[in-house]
């Protein structure tokens, strides 16, 4: 089988160069047209579990209350907030940002309801809707009440008084709902039983249009937050002014991963092309390389861009990943080369590039095959982009495999031999630093690995994934900026919803018909024209919204508002206060409470009940905003002691409670991530361990091939722990890409060690033989890995950077382990016999 595939080799690749070498352009050129095609998707729902019943739910709490899809611009004038001419400003640049097409509306302390300036009664306020713009406003008494309100402090004003805050809400896009209700609909029912052909082609269809129309709406956001931002720009001389919200982080980040995928591709290419020269002091070898990686990143490209992929900032540096790894390919193929061109400086071209290829084709398709595995072990996460960039350096891999074994010898054969090029000392310096280290100090190489394990292993016990948000950016960002401002000023910045139902059985009770009608009297009352039913009207047939669940309502409310993580929260009882304001400081009663709920204005009932009570009255809303910069903010425990509480404090059943928002969703992924890579992290070392017996034919052998990354990936988790870096969705891929690109080294080394040893049974010699020959390739592309992962740190985006420098500090590691643990176990026991000779 495998002459004969040599033999078809020969013939297709090595023996018609040229014709190689057009199907590889044409190929390239095929794929390099949908290039363009590649976009960027970095939208919330991307970070967030699929199939995740609390993002079911959230999107339930976000129908019925309203979206939390809006911006938050902060606007802190040089002089005094409530003067005129800062009012005037304030109201210019209101105006300039609703008249944007998709903003549906901009909500300010110019446009919010006044109850207090001066007091009003509910007739007053059922004529006409007091604002900070009309002329009957005392300006000292609404700056007051927009200070001092419960619904207003740290929400639209800063506590301090110098800094307002606007809401900016966009269009609910319909067609953007009916698509994703459409698609998600269909995973869950494939969940639960397998879909017939047709609902299966429904389930594909919906899914490409959903992400063909989400990709619009992000390119339409993203163009609207420019225009946000150039009006802003005009205001800037007068006050210091921020923007923030999901719809800003998300335009942003595809900022940062253009940025990122351009400086990296660049980057990579230009540092690489460097140390080509540097190692290697021959043009052909540079552009042939570069060839080779430039072909494979345009047909990968090109590939996802056909498929309709999308790049997140979790796959953004597959470009570099990609690059490293197709370099770190193709110069084990130069060493070879070089090798065999030493060894015979007459032989013709084609017998070396053919023995070079022979030699190097099976350690390199294990290679490929074992590093797939580990980034594999990524599609198990659950969560869409880190799923999707598993899939990417599977195809990314496949084709740098196919390509370094196609273009690569192709071109090759075009050209001459030349003069053969003798190893540089300084590289044969080096790998010649560690067989005598292993002769005279083995059991201190060993005894220091194992240090490194329990050190590791310790290190690995403090691993978390509680993470900030706010740190994966740059202090001089505006994301971080507005980010901090709003914590500092206007109540918190990440949203959570903390919804409680109304008990099973009252609702069970409520669903049963009633037993009579009760005929509906006229009255000369003038409100008497109100549709309750009963005498109470809603606060007969709310559990909620009556007298008698007020002191329930305000303890949650006192409880939520005194966790020292949790900024500004609203709900009912906000409402409830400002109520009692309405009606002379005093709580109205329930046949009140029905009244002034019938006859408040609607705009009054939009902004102080409708965002915090269900139209039914039987579930309440407790708008919560959390401090992301809080240096002590935990978000397990912090869900966890709210449920905890409200359960066994407040006595609410656990079907009632119900913890919601982004804040939950982000938790939940963390909190996954870290369970399925952690625990799939013993499955990819068994994977490899299947596929090294395989390869090396003995148990034995496999065990002690997989025992440098047992050193390495422990070691750099390990030091995770012990530094408190949090693992996040960018590091938790870590472990998973040292795997993969850590055992590359040990094939290489394992293979070429078996083929010095036969030559006399000398252990020890071939040792040496091997750090000199294939130990000098692992040099170049350990080098070449780690300076490539090292270009991360030119990201913007925190976790990538210190994604890089981890990643290089594994490849470094782990080198050091292949030249020194693994030549110390093949040393001392033997796995190779003569019989297998």
């Amino acid at each position: 089988m495998k002459i004969r595939f040599l033999s078809l080799y020969d013939r297709l690749v090595l023996g018609k160069p040229l014709a190689t070498l057009l199907l590889v352009l044409l190929i390239t050129g095929f794929f390099g047209w949908f290039v363009p095609d590649l976009k960027i998707d970095i939208s919330p729902d991307s970070l967030v579990l699929e199939n995740d019943e609390a993002l079911r739910y959230y999107y339930s709490i976000r129908a019925r209350y309203g979206s939390d899809d809006y911006l938050i611009l902060t606007y802190t004038p040089k002089r005094g907030l409530f003067e005129a001419d800062t009012l005037n400003d304030l109201r210019k640049l209101r105006d300039k940002l609703a008249a944007i097409e998709r903003i549906e509306s901009v909500v300010s302390i110019l446009d919010v309801p006044l109850v207090q300036s001066p007091p009003m009664s509910l007739e007053e306020l059922e004529q006409h809707v007091r604002t900070l713009e009309d002329s009957d406003t005392n300006l000292a008494l609404a700056e007051r009440e927009l200070r001092d309100s419960p619904l207003y402090r740290d929400r639209l004003v800063g506590a301090s008084g110098d800094t307002t805050g606007m809401q900016l809400v966009f269009h609910r896009d319909a067609k953007y709902e009916h698509l994703r209700k459409s698609r998600d609909a269909l995973r869950e029912k494939e969940l639960e039983t397998k879909l017939t052909p047709a609902e299966a082609e429904e389930l594909e269809r919906f899914t490409i249009e959903f992400k063909r129309y989400r990709a619009e709406l992000m390119e339409q956001e993203e163009a609207d937050i420019a225009r946000i931002r150039a009006i802003m720009d005009q205001f800037r001389d007068r006050a210091e002014l921020h923007l923030g919200g999901k719809p800003m982080v998300v335009a942003d980040m595809v900022d940062f991963v253009r940025h990122d995928i351009k400086v990296f591709g660049i980057g990579v290419i230009a540092v690489l092309a460097l140390l080509l020269i540097i190692a290697f002091r021959q043009p052909r070898w540079v552009i042939l390389s570069l060839l080779t990686a430039l072909a494979t990143s345009v047909v990968t490209m090109g590939f996802l861009g056909l498929a309709e992929w999308r790049l997140t900032v979790v796959s953004s540096n597959f470009l570099a990943l990609l690059l490293i790894f197709v370099l770190s390919l193709t110069i084990h193929l130069i060493v070879r080369y070089r090798e065999l061109h030493v060894r015979n400086p007459d032989g013709e071209q084609l017998y070396l590039v053919r023995e070079m290829v022979r030699s190097k084709f099976i350690p390199c398709f294990y290679m490929v095959l074992t590093t797939m595995v580990a980034f594999g072990s990524l599609v198990v996460s659950g969560i869409r982009p880190v799923i999707d960039f598993g899939w990417i350096m599977g195809i990314s891999l496949t084709s740098a495999l196919v390509l370094s074994f196609t273009l690569f010898p192709a071109a090759l054969m075009l050209l001459k031999p030349g003069k053969p090029h003798k190893p540089r000392d300084l590289t044969t310096a080096v790998t010649s630093l560690f067989p005598p280290m292993i002769e005279h100090h083995g059991n201190l190489v060993i005894g220091t690995a194992v240090l490194a394990v329990i050190f590791g292993a310790i290190g690995m016990s403090k691993l978390t994934v509680e993470n900030r948000f706010i740190d994966h950016f740059h202090k001089s960002t505006e994301i971080y900026q507005g980010m901090y401002l709003m914590d500092r000023k206007l109540g918190g910045t990440i949203p959570m919803d903390v919804v409680i139902d109304a008990p099973v059985a009252f609702l069970q009770e409520a669903k049963k018909p009633p037993e009579e009608e009760v005929d509906k009297a006229d009255s000369e009352e003038p409100w008497d024209d109100a549709d309750f039913e009963g005498e109470a009207g809603i606060t007969g047939t709310s559990y909620w919204f009556n007298v008698f669940k007020i002191d329930d309502v305000n303890a949650i409310q006192v409880y939520l508002d005194g966790i020292p993580e949790t900024g500004k929260v609203l709900s009912l009882s906000t409402t409830l206060e400002v109520l009692k304001q309405i009606n002379g400081g005093e709580l109205p009663d329930n046949f009140a409470l029905s009244l002034i709920y019938k006859k408040l204005p609607d705009e009054v009932k939009e902004s102080l009940i409708a965002p915090y009570l269900s139209p039914d009255g039987n579930q309440l809303r407790f708008e919560v905003r959390v401090y992301e910069s809080d240096v002590s903010l935990k978000r397990q425990a912090l869900l966890e002691k709210m449920r905890r509480y409200l359960i066994g404090e407040l006595r609410l059943s656990p079907d009632q409670v119900h913890l919601s928002g982004m804040l939950v969703l982000y938790n939940n992924m963390l909190q996954s991530l870290f369970r399925s890579q952690i625990l799939t992290l013993g499955a990819v070392f068994l994977a490899i361990l299947i596929m090294f017996i395989f390869l090396f034919h003995s148990v034995k052998l496999a065990l002690i091939a997989l025992v440098p990354n047992l050193v390495a990936v422990p070691l750099v988790l390990g030091l995770m722990g012990w530094l408190n870096i949090p693992l996040n969705f960018m590091t938790i891929t870590i472990a998973a890409i040292s795997i993969g690109i850590g055992v590359d080294d040990t094939i290489h080394y394992v293979h070429r060690f078996g083929e010095e040893v036969v030559v006399d049974w000398d252990y020890q010699a071939a040792v040496r033989r091997s750090h000199g020959s294939i130990g000098r390739a692992m040099y170049y592309t350990t080098v070449t890995i780690t300076i490539g992962f090292s270009i991360l740190i030119l990201s913007k985006f925190v976790p990538t950077i210190y994604f890089g420098i981890l990643t290089a500090l594994a490849m470094m590691i782990a080198l050091v382990a292949n030249f020194t643990v693994l030549p110390l176990l093949l040393e001392r026991l033997k796995p190779y016999g003569k019989k297998s000779r």
